[in-house]
């Protein structure tokens, strides 16, 4: 079964992520907040430090912050996505962006392999 994390853990991030855990999955999470991520935890989440911990533990990850900045902070800032990642993994952007932002950041993270 897939490993599996979970990026930004508030009102639509943190019920996704119980219902991945539920379903049986490992689920590796962090946030911005301690509050939701201890509460996974005690469902049987993974706690990471940040980002790329998530993109090295995962074989797919899923991001669900609240705008562009924030989705390209979390895959190219420090400790981002990007420096992490491993090849083959998928990235899961469920966050209302702009596609214009979304596919510079898939271009991006493809030249990465």
């Amino acid at each position: 079964m897939a490993k599996l994390g979970f990026i930004g853990l508030g009102i639509m991030g943190k019920p996704m992520a119980e219902h991945l855990l539920a379903a049986g999955y490992t689920v590796y999470v962090c946030d911005l907040l301690s509050e939701p991520v201890k509460e996974l935890c005690s469902k049987g989440a993974v706690a990471c430090s940040c980002c790329k911990e998530i993109a090295q533990e995962s074989d797919v990850i899923f991001i669900m912050v609240p705008d562009t900045p924030d989705v390209e902070a979390v895959l190219f800032g420090g400790g981002g996505v990007a420096e992490g990642i491993r090849p083959g993994s998928i990235v899961v952007d469920m966050s209302s962006i702009s596609p214009i932002a979304t596919k510079e950041f898939a271009r991006k993270l493809g030249a990465l392999g």
